[in-house]
């Protein structure tokens, strides 16, 4: 499994991930959306921690460095 996702892409989730999980435990969402929500952090959180998105996978996208080819 090759990093697809660049450092500000992993910034970017985890600090989605603290504005949902800061939503839900201060009650501004709730019942289905906040199951949603919640449901999308931890697909954020781990992709974000194992650097590598499944949706970037097919469409050939990845944010991180380009490497140089010798």
């Amino acid at each position: 499994m090759k990093k697809n996702m660049g450092s500000a892409d992993r910034i970017i989730r985890f600090l989605l991930v603290i504005v949902i999980a800061a939503l839900y435990f201060t009650g501004v969402i709730n019942g289905i959306l906040a199951v949603l929500l919640i449901a999308f952090g931890v697909i954020f959180l781990l992709t974000g921690f194992a650097g590598f998105c499944p949706l970037y996978f097919p469409f050939g996208i990845s944010t991180g460095k380009k490497e140089k080819t010798a």
